[in-house]
C-alpha cells in the first residue's frame, strides 16, 4: 500500500497562507502575533489532530499495521489468539548439613536467583520416589544430604531460563534445608508471541483452513504454545517402516524432552485435523547432545575466565535455539566465539563430537547441549 500523503504543521500553515494570499487583492499580514496567523495556526492544529485519528484508525484496521491490543482484536474476529508466555522449568538441588533427622521440602516452596529477579516454585511430581502425598512434599530420609526436585518459574517468559548456578537463594525458609542450586540451565521459558510472529502464524492459519494437510497439522501443533517445532513424515512409521496411509509426527516444545502431558495434547491437536481413515503417531524427538571444545587466545586486558564463561554461554544459547531437525554447522562455532566477546583474539582447536564435521540431525532429532558439554580452554 502506498504511503498516505500526510502533512506537517509547517506544510499546513504554508498551504493556508498560499491559498489565502492567492485570493486576496493585497498583501496579507501573517506575521507572528497577527490575528490571521493565530487563526491558521489553530486550523493547522485541528487538521493535525484529525490526521492523527485517521492514521490510527487505518493502522488498526489491517493486520499488517495493527499492533498490540489492536492486532489481538483484529485476529479475534477469525478465532485466532496470541500465544501466551510459557514458564521456564528445571531442576534444583536442595542440600542440608545435618542429616540425623528426616527432612521435608514442601510442594510450592520458593527459590530465586541470586539477583532476586526470578522466583521459582517446587512442582509436584508424583513419580518421584521421594514424593509423599500425605505430607504434600518431598521427604529426605535420615542420612540423605541432598535431593533434586523440579521447579517452575512463577513468572512466565524467557527471562526464567536461568543459567547453571544462578538459582542460589531459598526464598522462604525450609526447615532443615541449608542451600539450593541448579547444576543445569532451565529451559522452556518463552515470551508472549510478538506481533511479527503472530502475523506469520495467521498466514499459516489461513493456509490450514483446508484441513487434512501437512500445513494444517503443523499449524495445529505450533499453536499449542510458543517455541514448538515439528516435522511430519508421510507413509512411514516412527521406526522408519513404510506404511501407506500412515504419518509420523515428531514434536518438540523447545526443551528437547517434551513431557507425556504435552505429547498427549499434541496428539489431540493432530487428531482434530488429520485426514479421515488415516493413522498416525506422535512422538518426542531423539535428543542429540553436542560435545564442543575449543581453545581461546584472550586479548590483553581481558579476564580469561570471564571471557571463557561468555563464550560458553553464547555457544549453549545458540545450540539450544536450533529447532527440530536442524543441523549444527561446525564452522559456526568459531563465529559464535568471536561474537561473544571482543576479548577473543583467536579461536583454535575447535571440535564438534571430537571431530571437525557438521553435526547433522534427522527429522526426528534435535540437537542440544549444556555448559558441562562445552569445553573452553584459555591457556
Amino acid at each position: 500500500m502506498a504511503s498516505l500523503p500526510t502533512k506537517t504543521f509547517t506544510q499546513l500553515l504554508q498551504g493556508q497562507v498560499a491559498a489565502i494570499q492567492a485570493s486576496a487583492a493585497g498583501l496579507i499580514d501573517f506575521s507572528v502575533g497577527s490575528v490571521l496567523r493565530g487563526i491558521i495556526e489553530a486550523v493547522a492544529q485541528v487538521v493535525l489532530w484529525l490526521q492523527g485519528l485517521i492514521l490510527q484508525l487505518l493502522s488498526s484496521t489491517r493486520a499488517a499495521t495493527a499492533a498490540g491490543a489492536d492486532l489481538d482484536t483484529w485476529m479475534a474476529d477469525f478465532g485466532v489468539a496470541r500465544l501466551a508466555a510459557a514458564a521456564a522449568a528445571g531442576t534444583v538441588t536442595f542440600t542440608r548439613f545435618t542429616t540425623t533427622q528426616q527432612g521435608l521440602v514442601p510442594a510450592g516452596s520458593k527459590v530465586e536467583t541470586a539477583d532476586g529477579t526470578q522466583v521459582y516454585s517446587v512442582a509436584i511430581d508424583t513419580t518421584n520416589v521421594n514424593w509423599n502425598a500425605a505430607l504434600n512434599g518431598y521427604v529426605l530420609g535420615i542420612g540423605v544430604a541432598s535431593i533434586d526436585l523440579p521447579v517452575t518459574a512463577d513468572t512466565a517468559g524467557a527471562a526464567g531460563n536461568a543459567a547453571p548456578g544462578a538459582v542460589t537463594v531459598i526464598f522462604s525458609a525450609i526447615s532443615g534445608i541449608d542451600t539450593v542450586t541448579n547444576a543445569l540451565a532451565f529451559s522452556g521459558g518463552q515470551d508472549q508471541e510478538t506481533d511479527a510472529a503472530f502475523r506469520v502464524r495467521f498466514v499459516a492459519y489461513i493456509a490450514s483452513l483446508s484441513k487434512a494437510t501437512v500445513g494444517a497439522i503443523k499449524y495445529a501443533l505450533t499453536s499449542l504454545q510458543s517455541g514448538v517445532s515439528c516435522t511430519v513424515t508421510e507413509n512411514f512409521t516412527y521406526a522408519g517402516v513404510a506404511q501407506n496411509g500412515h504419518f509420523s509426527v515428531i514434536v518438540d516444545d523447545g526443551t528437547g524432552a517434551p513431557s507425556s502431558g504435552f505429547l498427549a495434547t499434541a496428539y489431540a491437536a493432530v487428531d482434530d485435523v488429520r485426514p479421515v481413515s488415516s493413522s498416525f503417531e506422535v512422538n518426542g524427538p531423539t535428543l542429540v547432545t553436542a560435545a564442543i571444545g575449543m581453545t581461546l587466545s584472550v586479548a590483553a586486558g581481558y579476564d580469561k575466565t570471564a571471557t571463557g564463561v561468555l563464550v560458553n554461554a553464547a555457544i549453549v544459547a545458540y545450540v539450544n535455539s536450533l529447532g527440530l531437525g536442524v543441523t549444527l554447522p561446525y564452522t559456526r562455532l568459531a563465529q559464535i566465539a568471536y561474537d561473544a566477546s571482543p576479548g577473543v583474539a583467536n579461536v583454535t582447536a575447535v571440535t564438534l563430537q571430537a571431530g571437525t564435521a557438521d553435526l547433522t540431525a534427522t527429522a526426528a532429532e534435535v540437537i542440544k547441549t549444556s555448559t558441562g558439554n562445552v569445553t573452553i580452554a584459555t591457556p
